[in-house]
């Protein structure tokens, strides 16, 4: 079944508009829609706190092993950091572009606001409707996770168990975006989205 278009989603007698969402204030609205709870903001609360809980814990036992005169540990855990804040970034953003690609995006944009530290994948006008928006959403923490825990499989008795660790960590607090935009399609029923990159905005509109 295809998507509606623009215009009929425009159209009030068959949509109604839910939200309208202004890119420079995203980081506002995101925190709106997990201030809302609901299964799926529990669920990733929880993620979350693990993952916050585990990456203390090997950061903090990889700067005890540097004062006891074993720095590997906790030079793998500051490049990490140092990835995850830099390279890890645009990763992200481009597996949000590729997973738009997937969808039928045909051209895909790239942006900032570096004074908030939000980033941003866009397809100008493109429709999604949830089980696409899911996987534009979702791709960047399904891809992360698996390279990461591949690593710490593989690394699991040496010091790259430390670099896998802490941007498996650090890669969770990135996704909060994610996940707050997708629970509008969780809180309500047929609901369809797009971006106007002119405008600067997202549209979230509803089948009545």
């Amino acid at each position: 079944m295809r998507n509606p278009t623009i215009g009929e989603l425009q159209n009030p007698e068959d949509f109604e508009l839910i939200a309208e969402l202004g890119h420079s204030n995203i980081k506002e609205f995101v925190l709106d829609q997990l201030s809302e709870g609901g299964r799926l903001v529990i669920t990733y609360m929880i993620y979350q706190s693990v993952m916050m809980i585990v990456g203390i814990f090997f950061i903090t036992r990889a700067i005890v092993y540097g004062f006891n005169g074993y720095s590997e540990p906790l030079i793998y855990t500051g490049a990490a950091l140092i990835f995850s804040f830099s390279l890890l970034i645009p990763i992200h953003e481009l597996l949000h572009g590729f997973a738009l690609k997937v969808t039928g995006a045909t051209k895909i944009h790239y942006g900032a606001y570096f004074r908030k530290f939000i980033f941003y994948a866009e397809a100008d006008r493109h429709v999604l409707n949830k089980k696409q928006f899911e996987l534009v959403a979702l791709a960047p923490f399904v891809v992360i996770k698996v390279l990461t825990l591949f690593g710490l499989i593989i690394g699991f008795q040496s010091p790259i168990f430390y670099f896998m660790i802490t941007v498996m960590s650090a890669h969770s607090f990135f996704c909060a975006g994610d996940i707050g935009l997708l629970t509008i399609f969780y809180r309500h029923r047929d609901v369809y989205t797009y971006d106007v990159r002119a405008e600067r905005k997202s549209y979230y509109f509803k089948r009545r």
